[in-house]
């Protein structure tokens, strides 16, 4: 690998300007699949990849009853005088309905009111406001892609003086969130990048030098937009893998750019040649980027073995553009730099660039002051800050997951809005109604007994709805349509599915020829839970299996790997607790501008392991090679680690920083789920280039002395696979010259 990363840099510096054309092509085969394919490969919903309950029940309903899903909206129609008796209301409903209608059958399948019906389950108690339900045509992409014309001709309307009109549903609420999400993925952006340019800056103190990582940043995210657009010609992508591509792209693109562009200048204030000083970098930093980027991808590639799309998608476009990042710090960087040359440092910054030549060497400045802390007192370092990690995760076992619903959308959000009037003046759970489908020869006297049993239970309790039956005209198959009095997604609703599938239906319908089954968008998310904890131990074992391999491997030692192993639980951990502490229990979260919500996302835990171990190993890999490169070169343990501090502090304290802002960017969203995500990294990245490198590392590092480098004389073995460069010339300073950056 050594040979393979100097040879490719060295090429790509000699052939500057084929390898930049290469990329500008992708650049913008990228940009036109982006525009031409990408929206067709995003979707909002979510689904299982295997068969749990509630898509067993949704299966056996489209087979046998109801066809394809369709997305249910509810249009509420209030005046403030008139009531549903008065000819002006009646007149506008059915004239709203008309024009409901009127948009054909593409687009609504069907649309009736209170006055074709007369069910008192759409008009409210005090008479002024009636529902209008709207059942959209086609899937629930199609009926994403439509909710645009029927907003048009009901919210957006011109309604009579005295008359509001408000939708809710699922594709209203999923187009209000992708609109917000896109709003917070551009805030985001902007915030990163204006962050990371800034911290670019202050480590460079070179304008040229802080711009190059940005560029990186944006061709990769871009290249991996056009990759994930072409592979939606096959598989939909959940929508939000647009924020999760722009985040990790930023992140690990200007990280991987900073640390080879940082290796560069060095070997160039020892005096190398342009070229060769490139070699030296391709065949070092970038050598560590390309290992610790399979690191990342390893670890989120534990989220591809859940059988779940939202995992799925946001894995595979994490995925994507970590690879893009790693072969164009491979390939694009060294080419810039063969481009550029001394260049690099032009547009000085005024009191920001400073001439350093390697305080490394001389133990000077901040990072020589602190390893030289660290060196001095290990025991109390590392007591010391485990004890505070410690402290940080304690609040994780009282953590609570479920699902952000629409209540936890900003209140001026229209959607909103009409789900408060559904809760308050019907019932919330309409929209998103629970199906027990029960699958038997329901005309049977045993079956239609235990269903009058099990409606009759459903009405004396008060967190369900009025119920209603729809069989199919075989006789084999039934649904009781039941809503829920709460939010969807909320702890009352999935307690409420709970008690539904343990309690009452088997009391209601036990020996009864007949199987029964829950399904509805609740019950999917009861499921989802009961997923994630089935598969968290695999994914952990997964994950810390292959990241504990590839170290051994690259590292050739035992404790290496299993102190890293060790340390990043801790970090996760302590991130964890923050994680509930600032957002579950609301301690700051005004402070931050977040909201206090009662449950972290289900889905958040794994993701924020897989992301976090990843990315913690970047800088673990990073740290070590430099350790291991000048203990190769001194045998001096003490003094390696010390070096190992001194030379990858600033760099990697400066890398976090920049993840910090990238995800703290995002954090700003007014998305819970964006806050939760963006929180949790910026904090875990910070706590784990801090704490973690900075002082629990080293100083466990010192109190292992060589021990560090064990490994069993049986696993000898194993392939000689480094990522730091081995004693020889590639590492052997020369003469320096005057300093540069």
């Amino acid at each position: 690998m050594k040979n393979a990363s100097q040879g490719l840099a060295r090429m790509s510096a000699r052939h500057p300007w084929r390898v930049i054309g290469v990329w500008i092509a992708l650049f913008v085969v990228a940009g036109f699949l982006t525009s031409k394919f990408l929206s067709g490969a995003l979707t909002t919903q979510a689904d299982f990849t295997n068969n749990p309950e509630a898509k067993q029940a949704q299966t056996l309903l489209e087979d046998r009853l109801t066809g394809p899903r369709h997305s249910q909206e509810i249009v509420i129609v209030r005046s403030d005088s008139a009531t549903v008796d008065d000819p002006a209301f009646r007149a506008y409903v059915e004239g709203l309905r008309g024009d409901i209608v009127a948009l054909g059958p593409r687009i609504v399948q069907q649309a009736t009111d209170f006055y074709q019906t007369q069910s008192p389950l759409l008009v409210s108690k005090d008479r002024h406001e009636t529902l209008v339900p709207v059942a959209m045509a086609g899937t629930l992409d199609d009926a994403s892609d439509n909710i645009g014309r029927l907003l048009a001709v009901t919210l957006h309307a011109d309604h009579p003086a005295g008359f509001h009109v408000l939708v809710a549903g699922e594709s209203t609420s999923g187009e209000d969130s992708k609109s917000i999400s896109e709003g917070d993925l551009k805030r985001g952006e902007s915030i990163g990048i204006v962050f990371a340019l800034l911290i670019l800056l202050l480590v460079f103190g070179t304008v040229a030098a802080a711009i190059i990582p940005i560029m990186l940043a944006v061709m990769s995210i871009v290249v991996a937009l056009g990759l994930v657009a072409l592979v939606g010609l096959q598989f939909h992508f959940s929508f939000f893998v647009t924020n999760m591509i722009s985040m990790m792209g930023l992140a690990v693109g200007i990280d991987y750019s900073l640390f080879v562009v940082s290796r560069y200048r060095e070997e160039r204030a020892h005096g190398r040649e342009k070229i060769d000083a490139i070699a030296v970098a391709g065949g070092t930093a970038s050598r560590a980027v390309f290992f610790s980027g399979m690191t990342v991808v390893l670890a989120l590639c534990g989220m591809l073995l859940i059988p779940t799309t939202i995992f799925r998608s946001l894995a595979a476009g994490a995925i994507a553009v970590v690879l893009v990042a790693v072969v164009a710090s491979l390939t694009l960087l060294p080419a810039i730099l063969g481009l550029m040359g001394d260049r690099v440092n032009s547009l000085r910054v005024p009191f920001l660039y400073r001439r350093r030549t390697l305080d490394a060497e001389h133990e000077r400045g901040f990072w020589g002051w602190a390893a030289r802390t660290v060196m001095a007192r290990p025991v109390i370092s590392l007591v010391a800050a485990a004890g505070v990690l410690v402290l940080a995760a304690l609040p994780v076992f009282g953590i609570k997951t479920g699902f952000s619903g629409i209540s936890t959308y900003p209140n001026d959000v229209q959607s909103k809005r009409a789900f408060t009037v559904l809760a308050r003046d019907f019932s919330g759970g309409l929209t998103q109604p629970t199906q027990i489908v029960i699958d038997g020869q329901v005309g049977s006297p045993a079956v239609q007994r235990g269903m009058e049993r099990l409606q009759a239970e459903l009405a004396n309790d008060p967190i369900f709805g009025p119920s209603q039956v729809q069989a199919n005209q075989a006789g084999d198959l039934a649904m009781i349509s039941v809503p829920v009095n709460a939010d969807p997604a909320s702890e009352p609703a999935y307690d409420a599915i709970r008690h539904l599938r343990a309690d009452l239906i088997p009391q209601a319908l036990s020996g009864t020829p007949a199987r029964v089954l829950v399904g509805g968008q609740t019950a999917f998310a009861v499921d989802f839970f009961d997923l994630t904890a089935r598969y968290t131990p695999i994914v952990l074992g997964f994950v810390l299996g292959l990241s504990f391999l590839l170290l051994m491997v690259v590292f050739r030692s035992v404790v290496v790997p299993l102190l890293g192993v060790l340390l990043n639980l801790l970090s996760a951990g302590a991130a964890y607790g923050l994680l509930v502490f600032v957002n579950q229990n609301g301690h700051g979260a005004g402070l931050f501008g977040f909201q206090r919500v009662e449950t972290i996302e289900a889905w958040l835990p794994l993701f924020l392991f897989s992301v976090l171990f990843g990315l913690s190993m970047d800088y673990q890999v990073f740290l070590l090679s430099r350790i291991r490169e000048r203990y190769d070169l001194t045998g001096d343990n003490r003094a390696a680690v010390s070096f190992g501090l001194r030379s990858t502090g600033g760099i990697i304290t400066g890398a976090a920083l920049i993840m910090v802002a990238v995800f703290g960017g995002f954090a700003l969203g007014k998305l819970v789920f964006l806050q939760e995500m963006g929180f949790g990294l910026a904090i875990a990245v910070l706590i784990d280039a801090t704490i973690v490198r900075s002082v629990l590392v080293p100083a466990a590092m010192k109190l292992l002395g060589n021990r560090n480098w064990y490994l069993p004389r049986w696993l000898e073995w194993l392939p000689k696979v480094r990522v730091d460069a081995p004693h020889g010339d590639d590492v052997v300073p020369v003469r320096p010259l005057e300093p540069v950056g």
